[in-house]
């Protein structure tokens, strides 16, 4: 399947000279839905995962449905004042902005095999703090993946020291 064909692509939005890959017609579409997710669990298979983490609010889409088809726990990573207990945070850089993520400070143990699981790769920023969050928690994030990769805006290349799966590549 050319997961491609079911993007819609937002010219402008969130603002100009931003094309927005919108995945929600994926999410809608139960055969790409379950593509996307199956191929991903596909590339979690043998490297042990004991917990999916996923970025708010699209990385809960994906990252729990995956967690599940792996038989992994799933830890969401949410946006700073939404995490009811005791939480680690740190401040990121968006393609448009900044912004800050949480994660409960009892979420990941020492030693916690993580796959880091959103729809977007695009400079790196937001996987960057997931990472750091994780690791400042003690887990091994073994492998982050995603559905759409924008390749022009160079993420990857962030993450020269970490296994990195897209199901998508987009030159913007």
């Amino acid at each position: 399947m050319d997961l491609k064909d079911k993007i819609r692509v937002i010219e402008g939005f969130p603002k100009e000279g931003i094309s927005f890959k919108d995945v929600t017609t994926i999410l809608k579409d139960k055969q790409a839905f379950r593509y996307a997710v199956d191929k991903i669990a596909e590339n979690l298979k043998n490297k042990d995962i004991d917990l999916v983490v996923g970025p708010e609010a699209r990385g809960f889409l994906f990252g729990a449905p995956v967690a599940y088809a792996i038989d992994a726990g799933f830890v969401p990573v949410r946006k700073a004042g939404k995490l009811p207990c005791d939480t680690l945070k740190t401040s990121y850089d968006l393609e448009y902005g900044k912004d800050v993520l949480e994660i409960h400070k009892d979420a990941v143990t020492p030693g916690t095999r993580v796959a880091i699981v959103d729809d977007l790769l695009a400079t790196g920023g937001t996987l960057k703090s997931v990472i750091k969050l994780v690791e400042q928690l003690g887990g091994n994030v073994v492998t982050a993946n995603f559905v759409i990769e924008l390749t022009d805006l160079k993420g990857r290349k962030k993450l020269d020291n970490y296994d990195v799966f897209s199901l998508i590549q987009y030159n913007i």
